[in-house]
């Protein structure tokens, strides 16, 4: 535990900081899951899906969860599975 006030209270922020990005974080993972399997299983809804993903991961970004260019790259395989799926 850290005995300064000022080492106290930068802890607690960075307790609030984690536990926010934890959510936004699990928020954006769980839409690329939901859309690798809606690919492996063949649903007709992808595009939508893709949509969502998209919106979760460019919010994650905008936050400054993860940087641009990582949800710019996820999102690019994304939609690269998405239009071979659509493409069968």
């Amino acid at each position: 535990m850290p005995n300064k006030a000022n080492a106290r209270k930068a802890l607690r922020q960075a307790e609030k900081r984690t536990a926010r990005n934890k959510v936004v974080k699990d928020a954006y993972k769980s839409a690329i899951k939901t859309v690798k399997k809606a690919v492996a299983t063949g649903e007709k809804d992808l595009k939508e899906q893709l949509r969502l993903a998209q919106k979760r991961l460019d919010k994650a970004a905008k936050k400054g969860v993860i940087k641009k260019n990582t949800a710019a790259r996820k999102l690019s395989r994304l939609a690269k599975h998405v239009k071979t799926a659509v493409a069968k």
